[in-house]
């Protein structure tokens, strides 16, 4: 623990905390408002794998997921001064907004072929997040790993979607 994080109040963990998780659920729910224009019509009609998750399973893990990475986010700001992190958390940022993104171009404007491209990019960012945080915090590293996998299995999905969708 060095001098930053000790010369916090508890007051600041906490709103730091809210802050952190209020950032990413902010994040969540501006790419549910672009999901939301075409997850009950287009969605429903285009062709999926079987192995396509029911929509009910994408809100508690998207909700678990949210939460996990402001936690994550905000250990690696309370262990440190925010001039040592300023970079990792502007980073992640930058990967919030690829999270956004992809919630735009594959239900907003229904280009799975697009989508796959930037979540690419967002798989990307995560595993970068991962490597920046993990020098701050191994907890914190670790919390954006389900969230990675799941990307990686969202990715995976969407890349099958998008196959099923050409139009030859």
């Amino acid at each position: 623990m060095n001098e930053a994080t000790t010369s916090r109040s508890m007051a600041s963990l906490v709103i730091g905390l809210a802050v952190s998780i209020g950032i990413c659920f902010l994040a969540g729910a501006l790419g549910g408002v672009a999901t939301s224009s075409s997850v009950a019509n287009w969605y429903t009609q285009i062709n999926k794998p079987p192995w396509n998750p029911p929509g009910w399973i994408f809100g508690p893990v998207w909700t678990a997921l949210y939460l996990m990475m402001g936690i994550s986010s905000w250990l690696v700001w309370k262990n440190s001064s925010f001039q040592e992190v300023k970079f990792a958390l502007v980073w992640f940022a930058f990967h919030l907004l690829l999270n956004v993104l992809w919630s735009i171009v594959f239900f907003g404007l229904r280009q799975p072929g697009w989508a796959f491209v930037e979540i690419i990019a967002l798989w990307i960012s995560i595993g970068v997040s991962i490597t920046l945080f993990y020098r701050y915090s191994k907890p914190a590293a670790g919390l954006l790993v389900p969230y990675w996998l799941w990307v990686s299995f969202a990715a995976f999905l969407n890349y099958t979607i998008w196959s099923m969708n050409r139009v030859v």
